[in-house]
């Protein structure tokens, strides 16, 4: 599967896909970040759920505290 992810296209070895799938993938650790598939950004809630599908522009965004 071939999806777009924060600009860059990148290719997994599955044909399914999920939110939940694609954070473990990447080791997402972060405690607070948010993921958006094309302008929708999906709520936590659906991450196991929502399947990508070819081609998704995927954005993973993690949040940062600071002042």
């Amino acid at each position: 599967m071939k999806i777009i992810l924060n600009g860059e296209e990148r290719e997994f070895d599955k044909d399914k896909m999920t939110i939940k799938d694609l954070v473990e993938e990447l080791q997402i650790k972060a405690p607070n970040f948010a993921v958006a598939v094309g302008i929708d950004v999906i709520p936590k809630s659906e991450y196991e759920s929502y399947e990508l599908k070819e081609g998704d522009k995927v954005e993973v965004v993690t949040f940062v505290g600071g002042g």
